[in-house]
């Protein structure tokens, strides 16, 4: 029988695996430890990747915390304006500080829909002291966000196909 370790380790025990084994089979004897699940393999599988893609999302979001980081150290306060600095408006004013565009008000035209709305909020956000420097960071964390974007895709779409018998 398969036995949580967990439920076994608060019991009391002996010091030598041969009388621990005794031990185990007393309580077990007694009713004293459960057996434990073991799902079938297609759960397993399941439980690998949802688990793997949960770490993959964390993953991207210490590393959008990094890119952050990064802005708040150039005086960049995009966070403080838009709710997702990694949003098509976010990304689209990202890109452009990357090739090199400092005019806080050229980075301002770029915002899309409601965000638009913050025009002269955006530009107090994005007057920083953001070079080159700066730049190297965010585009290395900005490959780094898309490449774990694309694994989290990728492993999503592989959850589904697992799912489908289950269905």
């Amino acid at each position: 029988m398969l036995v949580n370790a967990r439920d076994a380790n608060g019991l009391l025990g002996r010091e030598t695996d041969v009388s621990d084994s005794e031990w185990l089979c007393q309580l077990t004897e007694r009713g004293l430890l459960l057996a434990a699940l073991v799902p079938p393999e297609p759960i397993r599988r399941l439980r690998d990747l949802t688990r793997h893609r949960t770490t993959k999302i964390r993953e991207r979001n210490r590393e959008a915390q990094r890119l952050e980081k990064v802005l708040e150290d150039a005086c960049v306060k995009l966070s403080a304006v838009t709710t997702d600095i990694l949003g098509v408006s976010g990304r689209g004013m990202l890109q452009a500080l990357l090739y090199g565009e400092r005019d806080p008000q050229v980075l301002a035209d770029l915002a899309k829909q409601k965000l638009r709305l913050k025009h002269d909020a955006l530009v107090v956000a994005l007057t920083g002291r953001f070079n080159d420097h700066h730049a190297f960071h965010c585009a290395i964390i900005l490959r780094r966000i898309d490449e774990l974007s694309a694994v989290t895709k990728e492993m999503t779409a592989r959850i589904d196909i697992e799912l489908a018998p289950v269905r």
